[in-house]
């Protein structure tokens, strides 16, 4: 078990891509399958996950997120739901789908951390310049995206962890 809490820990966002540094298909395939085994309200998966690999589109989403190490990254993961097959709470109209797609998401990095590659959880895109750049319908949603790939060799990108103690997030009744 020692393991496990040496994993989650030791993930971290990665703002430092190598281009050039492709990923395996058979990595790439492992962290998508250990993604889709992903936990969702009432079992209902209500998502896709995009790989985005083309250089036109990696350009576009590019615009929509205009980091400049974001441009560094040559695989970008989207995650897209559909609020219309999600789970809702009959007692007050409550929909799962963002719970829904931030499990996915979790999945995604801590599968893509396994297979030693880097990811960033980004939400703060422009959705609409992601919404036209995907061609999405009106029924998807986009919730977060990742560039997936490798930390440059020699670049040190850990920030050290700030979280708040436990006294500040734990509350015992």
């Amino acid at each position: 078990m020692e393991d496990y809490f040496n994993f989650v820990t030791s993930r971290y966002s990665v703002r430092s891509y190598d281009f050039d540094h492709q990923i395996s298909k058979e990595k790439l395939m492992r962290v998508l399958e250990t993604a889709r085994m992903a936990p969702s309200a009432a079992n209902r998966q209500p998502w896709k996950i995009m790989v985005i690999q083309s250089e036109i589109l990696l350009q576009k989403l590019h615009e929509a997120y205009p980091a400049p190490w974001f441009a560094q990254a040559n695989t970008v993961l989207v995650v897209k739901g559909y609020p219309d097959e999600a789970w809702t709470r009959n007692v007050d109209g409550y929909n799962s789908i963002e719970t829904d797609l931030s499990i996915l998401m979790t999945h995604l990095v801590q599968a893509a951390h396994a297979e030693s590659l880097s990811t960033c959880w980004i939400e703060a895109f422009d959705p609409e310049k992601l919404r036209e750049a995907l061609g999405l319908n009106p029924d998807e949603v986009v919730f977060a995206i990742t560039p997936l790939g490798y930390t440059p060799v020699g670049i040190k990108t850990v920030r050290p962890k700030s979280r708040k103690p436990l006294d500040e997030i734990v509350e015992w009744l």
